[in-house]
């Protein structure tokens, strides 16, 4: 089985073989992929020396899966060649997210959408994946009303850029800016670009990519995004209005049991979820759980997950494992 990995020296391509190493997923032969000017350089994946390839010999070679994360561009232009010679794309970009012909899938959610015929697979935004992980068992078991959600995304989701402005404020050095202002001491309220409407394309990826995921475009969603100076992960502090009333109990109970969640709910022990915890780890942490004394039916969350992992490559890996399972490939 060829595995190619496209994108492979970016930071979620570095984090995809860490975790295809971790979960020794299976194949007999991998194809890291770049882009020209990072073809020819050296990287190693347990203990082995591979040599990074151009998409055009990657196309040729027929991978029968190869993991995106080149970004949207790259992903448009080269996916449906990839897809052409019968390899399996999930891809980590916004590319495909809301093509009407493409499956968008948390495989916590909706893997068993999938069938053998889906060429290319879109892996969703970082910051929806974790939310909707944690919000889905409320809406199989009591339904979604109404969300609103505010982040708190990590430096990482924009990449090596703007990590190194950080250090490089945090060191008062000069350097190449990834944000319009300072990140360091401070808190931007603005991920990704401004649209016509107020809200930035970040806050509107967890509108439509809630609708479609969940397959119910009447629930109400509200989301401001913000970056902080944090490196391990996203933060999210989510309002969820239900259509029908709950215990308390029986909501912890439910997040408990339910997969890809940890419960980190315990307040008098100072026990909440937070990023220096999730970083390095696959699974969505929840905390703070409590009702909203000013609405009824209504409950406060707040979820934080490694945006690098679940929020990317994991999420993608465990796509390609179901897709393995199901004998798809």
């Amino acid at each position: 089985m060829k595995l190619a990995v496209v994108g492979a020296t970016g930071m979620v391509g570095e984090v995809m073989l860490q975790v295809l190493s971790e979960r020794n997923f299976p194949f007999t032969e991998l194809i890291l992929v770049a882009s020209e000017r990072s073809v020819g350089k050296k990287v190693v994946y347990e203990g082995n020396s591979y040599e990074i390839i151009g998409l055009e010999i990657a196309v040729s070679m027929k991978p029968d899966i190869a993991l995106f994360s080149a970004g949207g561009s790259t992903s448009l232009e080269w996916a449906p060649e990839f897809a052409k010679v019968g390899t399996i794309v999930i891809d980590n970009s916004s590319a495909w997210r809301m093509d009407s012909t493409k499956k968008l899938i948390i495989p916590e959610i909706n893997a068993d959408e999938l069938t053998s015929s889906d060429k290319i697979i879109a892996n969703p935004n970082c910051s929806t994946i974790q939310m909707l992980v944690a919000l889905n068992p409320l809406q199989e078991q009591y339904g979604i009303e109404r969300i609103v959600v505010s982040t708190y995304q990590s430096i990482t989701g924009t990449g090596i850029k703007a990590v190194q402005q950080l250090e490089n404020e945090y060191n008062a050095e000069k350097g190449e800016m990834a944000y319009p202002y300072p990140i360091h001491r401070n808190a931007l309220p603005h991920c990704d670009v401004f649209m016509e409407n107020g809200y930035t394309k970040e806050e509107m990826k967890l509108v439509n990519e809630t609708h479609k995921i969940l397959n119910d475009k009447s629930i109400g969603v509200s989301a401001t995004a913000i970056r902080i100076p944090v490196v391990g992960g996203h933060s999210e502090s989510i309002n969820v209005q239900l259509k029908n009333d709950f215990e308390l109990e029986a909501i912890i109970k439910l997040l408990n049991e339910s997969p890809g969640l940890v419960v980190q709910d315990n307040p008098n022990m100072n026990i909440y979820p937070m990023p220096i915890y999730a970083e390095g780890k696959n699974e969505v942490f929840v905390g703070r759980i409590r009702k909203d004394e000013s609405q009824d039916k209504t409950l406060n969350l707040w979820v934080v997950a490694d945006n690098l992992r679940k929020g990317a490559a994991t999420n993608t890996i465990q796509i390609a494992e179901y897709l393995l399972n199901q004998k798809f490939i």
